[in-house]
């Protein structure tokens, strides 16, 4: 089982920022900026060309949405998007907040958050998210 099924079960607590059914969208606990964002699917799948059309293309639209919601709350140019599926055998999408080409550099060191900023930073996505559903 993967640190992201320990999650999407309640094993493991996350700042969840966006959850349905089929997928869910929290807050990396070593992220590149403020607001970068984990979007997977629930049902466990190591690499993310693997999953079937239908649960690949939910997963992209779900992640433009979580996008849509980070770009309003997060002061930044843009939202980008990467796939990397080496650190964890579980399907899912980087959505990070960009400024700078830089901004999506994995071989940079990574922030670290406290748990309260993470709430803070999740709470202002969730908000935001709010506001663009509705």
């Amino acid at each position: 089982m993967s640190i992201f099924s320990k999650i999407i079960s309640g094993e493991i607590p996350a700042h969840k920022v966006a959850e349905t059914n089929e997928f869910l969208a929290f807050l990396d606990i070593s992220p590149l900026a403020e607001g970068h964002v984990l979007v997977i699917p629930k049902t466990e799948v190591d690499y993310i060309f693997d999953l079937d059309d239908e649960v690949y293309m939910g997963l992209q639209m779900f992640a433009k949405i979580v996008a849509t919601g980070i770009k309003k709350a997060i002061p930044c140019k843009k939202v980008g998007i990467a796939v990397i599926g080496l650190e964890v055998p579980h399907a899912h999408i980087h959505l990070i907040p960009l400024n700078r080409v830089d901004d999506m550099n994995f071989a940079r060191p990574k922030l670290t958050p406290t748990q309260h900023e993470l709430a803070e930073t999740a709470q202002k996505i969730i908000e935001a998210l709010r506001e663009v559903t509705n």
